[in-house]
């Protein structure tokens, strides 16, 4: 999980070595391979008209800016437990919430950074208006966040549980 504050990001050891692992990918195998697809697209001829080329070079740029982006991450990163289970909502809990006064009409999801999106479970940012509005809450709690369309949705948390990878 991922939780930031100020200039420091927390990560369970899980998140940090998964993190770890993707940057080493990248400035190994990863740099490896873009720099010989930039070189085969090269012996092709023209540079200007070579859509291969320039294909690659995009890559590469794409990549080099995870690479900085995954730096910086685990530059500023802090190690930790999990949140505890204390029911509160925060970064690292799986949450379950109940819209309106419909208490079958449930979303439940992993409240963390988009780093640790999964395809298991859907994954809220705690900047995110929904995050913002539950963070700090407890089961039982209320909360409501403005739509994109300019509405308001009114949620009830029912659970916070932490986040068990697996």
């Amino acid at each position: 999980m991922t939780q930031t504050s100020d200039n420091v990001t927390w990560l369970t050891q899980e998140a940090y070595d998964k993190l770890k692992g993707e940057l080493e990918y990248l400035t190994g195998p990863a740099r490896t391979e873009i720099a010989r697809k930039i070189e085969a697209a090269r012996e092709e001829g023209d540079l200007k008209e070579n859509a291969g080329y320039h294909a690659a070079k995009e890559e590469q740029g794409k990549q080099e800016a995870r690479v900085r982006q995954l730096e910086q991450l685990l530059r500023t990163a802090e190690v930790g437990a999990a949140p505890p289970d204390d029911g509160v909502v925060e970064p690292g809990m799986v949450v379950t919430v109940s819209f309106a006064d419909d208490d079958d009409d449930t979303l439940t999801f992993l409240m963390a950074s988009r780093e640790y999106a999964s395809e298991t479970i859907d994954t809220y940012s705690p900047q995110s208006p929904l995050g913002q509005a539950v963070n700090g809450k407890k089961a039982g709690d209320r909360a409501e966040y403005e739509l994109p369309n300019g509405g308001v949705a009114k949620v009830k948390i029912v659970e916070a549980k932490p986040y068990v990878a697996g």
